[in-house]
């Protein structure tokens, strides 16, 4: 067993008395990647410590022989014996799972008592390995798709990557890249997310309990790390799918100190379609498909400037294309996404102290163009960052792990651009509406362990916005406990509170490439939440499975909504079109998961309810008329279960199954005729006026799917595989949306009823992916 605790009681800078000396060092994978969260333990002395965000890690131990055990899923477990009699500072290198039968193999039963002993809760780590393994949509492996299989996280609706987190909507998200905000983590309307799998190394998805550094969202943090690259060779990755392809290049800089990675992904729709459309120029009776194609590049290198210095550059690009080109001289094109970059410094003070400094620039942005022969009109938002953070992290003893810092960000919103021209000159206008911000926090907090049975973190986060003349400031308070009642069950409490000073202009209920992002100002004020949340984790049948039990309540106030009718685009007085209201949101998320052994996976079930209140107000009646009601992401049941089997050594089978309760919408009750309408076709005729009762009053049917995949290895050293996904095994025709079909009498064209009728998406939807690694 590990018992994950900080360091020993220090008596000088290298923690060393009579008795006690400081093992520190760094954990890294075979190809010189560090390891975050790797477990380095004396089982002997039931003590332990996880490596950190860089992958290093610092023991205070009796002076003696110790047997120490590094261990990190999915790589073969390390035991080396160390003869401690000084501070000693070493490194330990893991090597990969080969998947052979008989490897000791840690395949994440140190994870599951890592979550055990935490005093974070509502956490979860995606495996990039496991998120490569389960069958995708298009074989496209989606690392945002992959926490939806998570509890207490639902989907926008069928196939995209969208995140509703414990009732929150999708702006309320924090989506981090190495340090570094993105705006929006979707390709092609929310079908897939940004991140290229081949380049990410890990996935944390916080839904309760956020620490201290974190801030600026209402619902969740995705903080994404990229992989740093293979220090030791030279490496291509890569794979060949049904709508894309990707290929990922590594390698060494300066062998054995620095690295770097590159990444790249295309789809190539616009190849076919082009070539398509070609093929059938000249015919008057076909209409061309638009081109459409996504590509992303990812970039990270690192190179340590000394024993205690180390800085990492990342960067990221990103596009989505969309065009029309009309034989009648009709020509529309739209372009959007987004620019990341960080540099971060990293330096070790000693084993109990390191800083990491990181300046970042973050922009997302659309263009869309239309030409009609000589008059040509343009629509346009961005949103730019930059911003500054510095984050210390100090071990004083076995009691402590203390962290502090400060962040600070500018915002430039375009929160509207328009110009129109014409070609003879005679038509030339254009408006361009601008906003800026000030962003700022502080923050620090203590993780301590109060007893051997109860460790309690506390933080406080000090937030403040200001757009023009408005000023804002927010106190965050954020608390969590773990008591253990044995060495196999734990009680957890969690406590937060978040502001969001910058919010999404969106007239749908899905995000889309044209929604705008707006600051606090004016009569637009800071949004913010509070959620308590509570449960009971159980160590399981040796170790091999953890079963958790999580409940929740969060409430918000100052959350946005528009009135009917509002005028979205290019407007000067946006803040009059806000109206403001609450939330609130509760459940039970119950979760089985298991690490070890031929067949993993895991259960998660979610019962929840989620809330909605926007009274009259600004000469409006409010949203409902001022009554409670749903938003459409409200899912009572949602039920996921997953599963991995390695078969042999070349084979594994995989599948998924998902069973949530249907979207809600608002249909009409029923029709009354109305004469006498002007534009009517007869002028008498009645006209039909729905009848529609409360907002999302309407629940669809529910919404289930099964996926399979297989992947098999291929070549002598299993450096490639096939990977064959069955989306929608068995051809559910699940509802996308419901509209309402005219019924007329053929001969009179008289209307004589109305039929409801289902859209769905996706049929069954087999791909093959190739992939290799040389």
């Amino acid at each position: 067993m590990v018992l994950f605790v900080g360091l020993g009681w220090p008596s000088g800078a290298w923690a060393q008395d009579a008795a006690r000396f400081t093992l520190s060092g760094t954990v890294r994978g075979a190809r010189g990647e560090t390891l975050p969260g790797a477990s380095v333990a004396v089982p002997a002395l039931n003590t332990g410590t996880a490596a950190d965000s860089l992958g290093r890690f610092s023991l205070l131990l009796p002076a003696g022989r110790h047997s120490i055990v590094v261990a990190f899923v999915g790589y073969q477990q390390l035991t080396r014996e160390v003869n401690l009699n000084r501070n000693q500072r070493l490194s330990f290198t893991l090597e990969e799972s080969g998947n052979e039968l008989g490897e000791v193999v840690v395949e994440g039963s140190v994870t599951l008592e890592e979550k055990l002993k935490s005093t974070q809760m509502g956490v979860e780590r995606v495996s990039i390995r496991e998120a490569k393994l389960l069958p995708a949509l298009f074989g496209e492996v989606d690392i945002l798709k992959t926490l939806q299989l998570k509890p207490g996280v639902q989907s926008g609706g069928e196939g995209t990557s969208g995140l509703f987190v414990r009732g929150g909507s999708s702006d309320q998200n924090l989506v981090l890249l190495d340090n570094a905000l993105v705006y929006n983590p979707n390709h092609l309307f929310g079908l897939f997310s940004v991140f290229n799998s081949d380049a990410v190394q890990s996935v944390d998805l916080y839904k309760s309990g956020f620490p201290a550094e974190f801030g600026g969202r209402l619902s969740s943090v995705v903080d994404v790390k990229l992989r740093e690259g293979d220090r030791q060779h030279y490496v291509a990755t890569g794979g060949v799918g049904l709508i894309s392809s990707r290929l990922t290049y590594e390698g060494p800089i300066n062998k054995g100190k620095g690295s770097f990675i590159v990444s790249g992904r295309r789809t190539y729709f616009d190849i076919f379609t082009r070539a398509l459309n070609k093929a059938n120029e000249g015919n008057a009776e076909y209409d061309p498909i638009p081109d459409y194609h996504f590509y992303d590049l990812n970039f990270k290198a690192n190179y340590p400037l000394g024993e205690k210095d180390q800085v990492f550059l990342t960067g990221y690009l990103g596009r989505d294309v969309f065009g029309f080109n009309s034989p009648g001289g009709f020509d529309f094109n739209f372009n959007w996404g987004n620019t990341v970059g960080a540099l971060r410094w990293n330096h070790v003070f000693s084993p109990k102290l390191f800083v990491n400094t990181t300046v970042s620039a973050s922009d997302y942005q659309y263009d869309l163009t239309n030409r009609l022969d000589q008059f040509s009109f343009g629509l346009g938002s961005r949103i730019t960052d930059y911003s500054a953070r510095t984050d210390f992290e100090y071990k004083p003893d076995d009691r402590h792990v203390l962290k502090a810092g400060a962040q600070f960000t500018h915002h430039k919103f375009g929160v509207g651009r328009l110009d129109a021209n014409s070609g003879d000159g005679r038509v030339n206008f254009g408006s361009d509406i601008n906003y800026y911000g000030l962003d700022g926090a502080v923050y620090a907090s203590d993780n301590f362990k109060a007893t051997d049975k109860l460790q309690l973190e506390g933080g406080l986060r000090l937030t403040g916005f200001g757009s023009g003349s408005n000023q804002y400031f927010g106190l965050e308070p954020r608390g969590s406990a773990r008591y253990s009642l044995s060495d196999n069950t734990s009680l957890k409490g969690s406590y937060a509170m978040m502001y969001q000073y910058v919010h999404l202009v969106t007239n749908s209920g899905a995000s889309l490439p044209t929604d705008i992002w707006y600051p606090s100002r004016l009569s637009v004020k800071p949004q913010r939440s509070q959620q308590v949340s509570g449960g009971v984790s159980f160590l399981l049948g040796q170790g091999k499975y953890l079963l958790t039990n999580e409940v929740y309540y969060k409430w918000g106030q100052n959350q946005v909504d528009f009135r009917d009718g509002a005028q979205l685009f290019v407007n000067p007085e946006l803040d009059a079109e806000f109206i403001f209201g609450k939330s609130w949101s509760y459940g039970n998320e119950l979760y089985l998961e298991k690490k070890t052994g031929k067949t993993t996976g895991w259960i998660g079930y979610t019962l929840a309810w989620s809330w909605r209140n926007f009274q009259p107000q600004r000469g409006t009646t409010g949203v409902n008329f001022g009554r409670d009601f749903h938003p459409n992401y409200d899912r009572r049941h949602n039920l996921t279960v997953v599963l991995l089997h390695k078969l042999n050594a070349r084979i594994d089978l995989t599948g998924s199954f998902i069973y949530t309760s249907g979207n809600l919408t608002t249909l009409p009750l029923g029709r009354f005729g109305v004469q006498d309408i002007p534009g009517s076709r007869t002028g008498i005729d009645p006209r039909p006026v729905p009848i529609y009762p409360d907002r999302n009053s309407y629940r669809l049917i529910p919404y289930h799917r099964l996926d399979l995949g297989v992947v098999y290895k291929i070549g002598s050293r299993r450096n490639q595989d096939l990977t064959l996904s069955i989306y929608n095994a068995y051809n559910r025709r699940n509802a996308y949306f419901v509209f309402f079909e005219t019924q007329e009498d053929p001969v009179t064209d008289v209307i004589t009823g109305f039929k409801a009728k289902q859209v769905s998406l996706f049929p069954v939807i087999p791909s093959l992916t190739y992939n290799f690694k040389f």
